[in-house]
C-alpha cells in the first residue's frame, strides 16, 4: 500500500476545522489518549480488533481518520500547498503517531517504531504482525477456549469475561465463536455448585444469548453467597446456647472447688 507524501495528502474538505482559516483542530486538544481508549495493545494479551474499533471512532470524531485509513475512491482531496497546510498536517500526523505509540506495549513498540514514520506506516505495520500466522493464533486460541474452568476464577463475572475475551481474540484471527457454543463452553466449566442453573441454561430451547446466560449464573451466585451467609449465621447462633451453658457449667465448677475448699 502507497504512504501519501506531503505534497498530495487527503485532506478534509476546506470547510472542516483543519481549514488555514481556522488552525486549531480538535485532535490536538486531546491531552491523554488514555482517556478515549483504555485498552493498551499487547502481543500476548490480544484485543487487536477491539482496539482497532476504538481508535478508529477516536480518530473519526477528531478529524484524523485518513492519517491511518486511506480515503475511499472518489473522497475528495486536497492539495497541500501552502507551508502552513504542510505544518499543520505535519504536527497532526505526529499527534496520531503519538497516540498509536502511548497505547501499545513496550514490546509492540520496539517491534514498529522506525524513524520517521508516518502515522499510516506504523499503523500498517501493526495490522501485518496481528494479521500475520492467524491459524497458528487460532489454534492457541481454541485450546485456551476449550480449557476455561470457573474453578479458576474468584468470581461467575470474571469467568464470563475471560470466556467471551477469548472468543473476541478467535474472532479477531478469523475463526469466530457462535453463541450456541459459547453458552455451551460456558455451562460445560461450571462448578459442581451450578449444576443446576447449567441444567437450565442448557434445557432451554432455544439457548440463550450468552448475555442472558451470564445474568443466569451471576444471580444464582448472589444466591449462593446470601444462603451461605444466612447458613454461617444460623449456626453461629445454634452455637451461642451451647458456648453459654459450657461457661456456665465451667464457672460453677470453679465456685463449687472454691467453697470447699
Amino acid at each position: 500500500m502507497s504512504i501519501p507524501t506531503l505534497e498530495s495528502i487527503p485532506t478534509p474538505p476546506p470547510s472542516s476545522s483543519s481549514s488555514p482559516k481556522n488552525p486549531f483542530h480538535p485532535a490536538l486538544a486531546v491531552t491523554n489518549i488514555k482517556n478515549h481508549i483504555p485498552i493498551v495493545l499487547e502481543l500476548e494479551n490480544v484485543q487487536f480488533g477491539t482496539w482497532v474499533e476504538l481508535f478508529k471512532i477516536h480518530a473519526r470524531s477528531h478529524k484524523v481518520l485518513h492519517h491511518i485509513i486511506p480515503p475511499a475512491p472518489g473522497m475528495e482531496t486536497t492539495t497541500l500547498a501552502t507551508d502552513d497546510e504542510k505544518e499543520l498536517w505535519t504536527t497532526l500526523d505526529a499527534t496520531v503517531l503519538q497516540w498509536i505509540y502511548s497505547n501499545i506495549s513496550s514490546d509492540l513498540l520496539a517491534t514498529i517504531i522506525e524513524p520517521d514514520s508516518t502515522a499510516m506506516e506504523a499503523w500498517n505495520r501493526l495490522t501485518n504482525i496481528f494479521q500475520d500466522n492467524q491459524d497458528a493464533r487460532a489454534v492457541t486460541l481454541e485450546q485456551k477456549f476449550s480449557s476455561i474452568r470457573m474453578e479458576d476464577f474468584p468470581t461467575a463475572s470474571a469467568y464470563c469475561q475471560r470466556l467471551k475475551m477469548i472468543s473476541d481474540q478467535l474472532k479477531n484471527v478469523g475463526a469466530p465463536v457462535s453463541n450456541q457454543r459459547l453458552v455451551l463452553q460456558l455451562v460445560s466449566g461450571l462448578t459442581d455448585a451450578y449444576k443446576g442453573v447449567g441444567t437450565l441454561i442448557r434445557q432451554s430451547n432455544p439457548l440463550p444469548q450468552f448475555y442472558q446466560a451470564r445474568s443466569m449464573l451471576t444471580l444464582e451466585e448472589a444466591g449462593l453467597i446470601k444462603m451461605a451467609a444466612t447458613g454461617a449465621q444460623a449456626a453461629m447462633i445454634a452455637a451461642q446456647p451451647k458456648d453459654l451453658t459450657e461457661a456456665s457449667y465451667s464457672t460453677d465448677n470453679r465456685d463449687g472447688k472454691k467453697n470447699s475448699n
